[in-house]
C-alpha cells in the first residue's frame, strides 16, 4: 500500500475545473496526476491492493478508465479489456444500454472473455453510478465475474454507491 504522503501528493495533483463541460459542473482533471510517475504508481497500487491476486483481467471504462486500467493491468501482470461506448468496437460485441440524466447511452465489450473470468472493473470517477452499474450488468450477461470495482475518486454527493455496491475508492470529494 502506498504511503499516506504519496497519496496526499497524488490527490493534490487533481485539479477542479469549474463549469466544464457545462455551467455548474466541477470537472476533476486527472492529467497532472497521470503525468507524475510517483503519483500515478501510488494511485494504481491503491486501486488494486484490496483485490491483489483475485482477478484475471482489468476492465477499464471509456475513456479515462482506460488509462488507469492499462496501468493497473501492467502492475498486476494481467491483461486489460476496454469497455467502450457504442459503435467503437470493430466486431460483434455484447452491449448494455442505460439511462443518463437526460438521455440514454450504450456500452459494449468484446464477448470473448471466458465465462468465469474474474474481472476488476476500474474507472476514474464514480458519480451517479449509471455507467459502472451497466458495466456490471454487461459482464454478468457474459458470465464474467466482477470481483470488484475500483475508482480513483468518488463524488459522494451524486449518490453513485446506490447503484454500485462494494466500490473501493482512493479519494472522495
Amino acid at each position: 500500500m502506498p504511503s499516506a504522503d504519496a497519496l496526499a501528493h497524488a490527490e493534490s495533483l487533481i485539479r477542479t475545473v469549474p463549469d466544464y463541460p457545462e455551467p455548474g459542473v466541477l470537472f476533476r482533471d486527472i492529467t497532472p496526476l497521470l503525468a507524475d510517475a510517483g503519483a500515478l504508481r501510488a494511485v494504481i497500487d491503491a486501486l488494486i491492493e484490496p483485490f491483489d491476486g483475485g482477478f484475471d483481467v482489468v476492465a477499464g471504462v471509456e475513456a479515462r478508465g482506460f488509462l488507469l486500467a492499462g496501468a493497473a493491468a501492467t502492475v498486476a501482470g494481467v491483461g486489460m479489456v476496454p469497455v467502450r461506448k457504442a459503435g467503437k468496437l470493430p466486431r460483434p460485441a455484447a452491449s448494455v444500454s442505460y439511462a443518463l440524466e437526460y438521455a440514454r447511452a450504450t456500452i459494449e465489450v468484446h464477448d470473448d472473455l471466458a465465462p468465469g473470468t474474474r474481472v476488476l472493473l476500474v474507472d476514474d470517477v464514480l458519480a451517479t453510478g449509471g455507467t459502472l452499474a451497466a458495466a456490471h450488468e454487461l459482464f454478468a450477461e457474459l458470465g464474467v465475474v466482477v470481483v470488484g470495482t475500483a475508482v480513483l475518486m468518488e463524488l459522494e454527493a451524486l449518490g453513485g454507491r446506490a447503484l454500485v455496491h462494494d466500490v473501493h475508492t482512493v479519494f472522495t470529494a
